[in-house]
């Protein structure tokens, strides 16, 4: 009775192919699956759920199974479909895909039997008559539209002229207003406002988007003073439709009169990305404006390009003519792809063909480092897990192994927090200059980072910002009066931290509740951090930072601490849950990376963070043999990796997701298959310490050499070949192939020889020869 072509899955189930029938006559495109049944089978009913390919998304019937009923007998059932007289074979397709009518929603009230002829037909099990019924499925179709905000100013009114369009079908209402600091209180403006502009509930005002473009786009002019700093606005549809930014509203901060230097424009990127330019006194178009920058970069690619002036000029003029070059296509890009992160995933793209150009150009010059990268060619090794602390001499262990650290081609090693700490593992600090810990003492800290800077590797701290423990109660008897150095008081905690009587302002991210969350706008906290930062990196020599919980606070004030430390490289943990449905992953991230991606975006990319949603989707595939879902819609990569890779850290386990915490430990087994993944694919791969001193040692350390030798770096491109049930396969840079899982893959050899360089377990690497 199985269709022909169908797949078992797992013992319970099978997957069968719908085929596609000819549309009707009103568009309607119709899908059917024939199953052929004996009388003689013991069945009592056929179960079924519906997946769309194309998007992943299961489609159930009131969040349970489908259920066709084939004899007379079947208990009463909720799910059921159809009447429950007689059975034949249905016609065509039990149901459309979308777009269709409830044809029948009752399934007991008609044809209901006494208790005397349910007994009869129990026992003739008599045939059934046949049935037809049509449900309706509702599909979520994804669209992609844009908003942009630009922003100039006016040398004659010296206010800052805004300028909105969006390409958003329809008659759009803008709610809008202003604020005047950091907590983003809405207010009103005063007049002039745009045409059909009307007050609501006397904090916002509501205008009406004016159509241009035949239709197509729409747009609003406004006028706002200097002594506002920022622009709040979200979108109405309809009565019950309205766009804003993942639940709050956009925020746009507004220039104020010094921030505006001629031929010193700096791109400042938010939710919605936006503009600054300079009015000389005329109205200038947007096109006219990026003309001008497309043919400065013309000039000095002419410049740097001819022999003569390759002759002539230095390495380091060379040098700053690039960087110039960067910053105009960056600011010409931001222009022409100004973009709302809620409807385009690619929040930011980074300048990737000024980077190639640089090195194609100037092969000899050194790499460009940035705290969100690196130089690009960075492994991460996590230099601890849950139970290192316990040892009392941790930093002395490490010290030990950091030459075989650096033999394995490791170039940055995360070490754990270092402060004084409530909780042995370190993530409850306490004083924050004390630095002597459960892991070792502030000389021996010294003396380990000194020992791996001799070895060639760049050390990160592990440093929490979020929340804080306090020394001593206040009258009340709550713990929130901080001691040492930084003798803090309730002003230095959030207000709406429920246990910790906070005086400070509200939240600008997510609680922690174990300790009180720090108050980060507060001018006097954010002056602290930064001095003792600054400390670390002097006194002990840290290289960067790995900060914890980053979902507590702005992403900003993040941008704010990097700018003031100037480390080697930062990462950020921003982790929460990933979208599923009925206990299944969703194959749609989108929502998830976009968060990470958000957070990127608001401390100006000057901060990478952990790649959680790649080892989510990793989770699913490899556990569920669903390799498939390592390919997005768009067929990129699904995590931030395919967005944002020189900002993805990506990784497979860490010191709460695996050791004894075991948090959401990585499939057994498949660790390999993982790192095979991470540590041939674009962005920042972090190794667990864990994993490198196990048995998988000789297979990570060749992994990582694969990737040294043929330069894989955070940038590379990746082509996908194959994300099918069974197998995962890529090329990366057109030098190193991969495959994971059992199914078949071999790299095509035609203009291009291919070598296995590794093979282990449902995983194999080759490179070009």
């Amino acid at each position: 009775m199985i269709p022909p072509g169908s797949i078992p899955i797992k013992d319970y189930a099978i997957e069968t192919r719908m085929e596609k029938l000819l549309s009707s006559t009103e568009g309607d495109t119709f899908y059917e699956v024939r199953i052929d049944l004996k009388a003689s089978n013991d069945i009592s009913a056929i179960n079924f759920v519906l997946k769309d390919e194309e998007t992943g998304a299961w489609y159930q019937n009131k969040g349970r199974d489908f259920k066709v009923p084939l004899v007379n007998y079947v208990k009463e059932d909720a799910n059921i479909v159809g009447p429950k007289k007689g059975f034949s074979l249905w016609p065509g397709a039990l149901g459309q895909i979308s777009n269709i009518l409830l044809k029948s929603d009752t399934t007991n009230d008609k044809n209901q039997v006494d208790s005397s002829e349910s007994r009869n037909l129990k026992v003739e099990n008599s045939k059934l008559e046949g049935f037809y019924v049509e449900l309706p499925i509702t599909k979520e179709v994804t669209v992609g539209n844009s908003i942009s905000v630009s922003i100039r100013k006016c040398s004659e009114t010296a206010k800052n002229v805004l300028y909105l369009e969006t390409d958003i079908p329809g008659d759009i209402l803008l709610h809008w207003g202003v604020c005047r600091d950091d907590l983003k209180w809405w207010e009103v403006p005063p007049a002039p406002h745009p045409p059909e502009t009307v007050a609501f509930k006397d904090r916002a005002l509501r205008t009406k988007l004016q159509s241009r473009y035949s239709g197509e786009r729409s747009s609003v002019q406004l006028s706002l003073g200097e002594e506002f700093s920022g622009f709040l606005f979200v979108l109405k549809l309809n009565d019950s439709t309205w766009i804003n930014d993942t639940g709050d509203d956009f925020y746009i901060p507004l220039p104020s009169s010094s921030s505006l230097v001629v031929d010193n424009r700096e791109d400042q990127s938010e939710a919605v990305q936006r503009e600054v330019t300079e009015d000389a006194g005329e109205e200038e178009s947007i096109s006219a404006f990026t003309d001008g920058i497309i043919n400065e970069i013309r000039h000095l690619v002419t410049d740097i390009s001819s022999e003569k002036n390759r002759k002539t000029k230095s390495k380091e003029a060379q040098e700053s003519i690039l960087q110039e070059i960067e910053k105009l296509a960056a600011e010409a890009y931001s222009i022409f792809r100004s973009s709302v992160p809620i409807f385009s995933e690619e929040a930011i793209v980074e300048s990737e063909a000024a980077v190639e150009t640089k090195t194609l150009l100037l092969p000899d010059l050194p790499p460009q480092i940035s705290s969100g990268t690196g130089t690009g060619y960075e492994i991460l090794c996590q230099g601890f897990n849950w139970e290192s602390h316990k040892s009392g001499r941790w930093y002395m262990e490490l010290k030990e192994k950091a030459a075989e650290l650096s033999s394995f081609g490791f170039t940055v090693i995360w070490l754990p927090p270092p402060t004084e700490s409530v909780s042995p593992e370190g993530y409850m600090p306490k004083d924050l200059y004390n630095l002597n810990s459960r892991y070792g003492t502030v000389d021996q800290l010294k003396d380990v980072v000194k020992n791996f800077h001799e070895v060639g590797i760049k050390v990160l701290g592990d440093v929490v910002l979020n929340h804080r423990c306090a020394h001593s109660k206040n009258h009340n008897g709550i713990w929130n009066i901080f001691g040492g150095r930084l003798d803090w008081d309730a002003r230095a905690i959030v207000a709406d931290d429920p246990h910790f009587q906070g005086r400070g302002n509200k939240s600008s991210g997510d609680n922690f509740h174990a300790a009180p969350n720090i108050d980060h706008s507060q001018e006097f906290v954010r002056k602290d951090l930064k001095e003792w930062l600054r400390w670390l990196r002097e006194e002990i020599g840290y290289d960067g930072w790995r900060l914890d919980f980053v979902r507590g606070f702005w992403g900003g004030y993040v941008k704010d601490y990097l700018e003031a430390s100037e480390p080697y490289f930062a990462v950020g943990e921003y982790w929460d849950s990933l979208s599923y449905t009925y206990g299944e992953m969703d194959h749609n991230q989108d929502a998830h990376r976009q968060r990470i991606v958000d957070w990127i975006n608001a401390t100006g990319g000057t901060a990478g963070a952990f790649d959680v949603t790649t080892k989510g989707i990793l989770h699913s595939a490899l556990e569920r043999c669903e390799y498939w879902r390592l390919s997005d819609q768009k067929g990129k990569p699904p995590g931030v990796l395919g967005w944002w890779p020189s900002r993805a850290v990506t990784f497979i386990e860490n010191h709460d997701t695996g050791s004894t915490q075991g948090h959401w430990r990585f499939p057994s087994g498949k660790e390999m298959q993982g790192y095979a993944y991470t540590l041939t694919h674009p962005g920042t791969p972090s190794v667990f310490f864990d994993h490198i001193f196990s048995h998988y040692k000789t297979e990570i350390a060749k992994l990582i050499s694969i990737r040294k030798q043929n330069k894989i770096h955070c940038r590379s491109t990746v082509k996908i070949f194959k994300a099918e049930r069974d197998v995962y396969a890529a090329i990366i840079d057109e030098k190193v192939a991969m495959k994971i899982g059992h199914g078949h893959f071999e790299p095509s050899s035609g203009s291009q020889r291919w070598s296995s360089a590794l093979e282990g377990r449902d995983y194999k690497i080759w490179e070009a020869s």
